[in-house]
């Protein structure tokens, strides 16, 4: 099956030091692109070494060492290589929404690259999966397509198995339709078309990667987490500054840093206009 491609879409996977994606450190990278011109795919796959310990949880998952990773290069020294190689593709994962694009844009804003995903669709498989047949990675490559995940933890071996389910997921689902609680009936939301795919995945409630702020019921960006729950965060930080400065000094994501610095800009700029 050759995936309907309006652009380039990179699907990808990261293994890494442990699951904070503010404090961890990716130790390998593995992307497979598919370009809008078709062709055979290109892979780009490399250890990454992480400059700091790996968590023995994360060792017993993907079992790469600090050994391995003591001659390989730093993600400084591979960042333009990796961020050419994306390009403006959009990209697709497995839980790559929830983990490995926010560790990767951090990664990049280590560097001083900024990543932005604002313009790419976003195709998380996983939330396909679990949307349609609730599982784990090795369970939706068993059920999609009958093929047993050996070398699962592998960066590599996780993205091509990522990549068969979702086409096992648009061969079996093209043409179902999916009804709510509510009776509410999609129409084909799983077709062989990146923005439906995103469309279908993705979670209009958060509007960043680690689900710090949402929209309220009224389209509002609100804070999700702290004092200010439920508070609109331009009007709130305008006002409590040093909340404001609090969160960009703290462990908080770049995208987040960014989308408060951009929120409190233009809820100023407004301020000023209707004065």
């Amino acid at each position: 099956m050759d995936f309907n491609l309006t652009k380039d879409i990179c699907f990808f996977d990261v293994e890494a030091t442990g699951l904070n994606v503010v404090r961890d450190r990716i130790v390998q990278i593995a992307i497979i692109k598919y370009t809008k011109k078709g062709g055979d795919p290109e892979e780009f796959t490399t250890l990454i070494n992480p400059g700091i310990p790996i968590s023995e949880e994360a060792l017993a998952v993907h079992g790469i060492t600090p050994k391995m990773l003591s001659n390989q290069p730093t993600f400084a020294q591979i960042s333009d290589k990796i961020y050419e190689f994306i390009g403006n593709a959009d990209l697709g994962g497995y839980n790559s929404n929830r983990f490995d694009i926010p560790i990767l844009m951090e990664e990049f804003a280590r560097v001083g690259i900024e990543f932005d995903i604002s313009h790419r669709r976003l195709v998380d498989v996983q939330k396909i999966f679990y949307k349609m047949e609730p599982r784990t990675l090795r369970a939706a490559l068993k059920f999609y397509t009958g093929k047993e995940l050996t070398d699962a933890h592998d960066a590599l071996a996780d993205v091509k198995a990522t990549i068969d389910v979702l086409k096992g997921q648009l061969l079996r689902y093209e043409n179902e339709n999916l009804v709510d609680a509510d009776g509410n009936v999609t129409e084909k939301p799983v077709r062989n078309d990146m923005q439906a795919l995103h469309d279908f995945t993705k979670d209009d409630r958060n509007i960043d990667a680690t689900q710090r702020l949402r929209y309220d019921k009224d389209k509002v960006i609100v804070f999700n987490f702290g004092k200010y729950m439920g508070k609109p965060v331009a009007e709130t930080l305008h006002k409590d500054r040093q909340y404001y400065n609090w969160i960009l000094n703290k462990e908080f994501s770049s995208q987040v840093k960014q989308m408060v610095k951009n929120l409190v800009k233009d809820y100023e700029r407004r301020l000023k206009e209707e004065s």
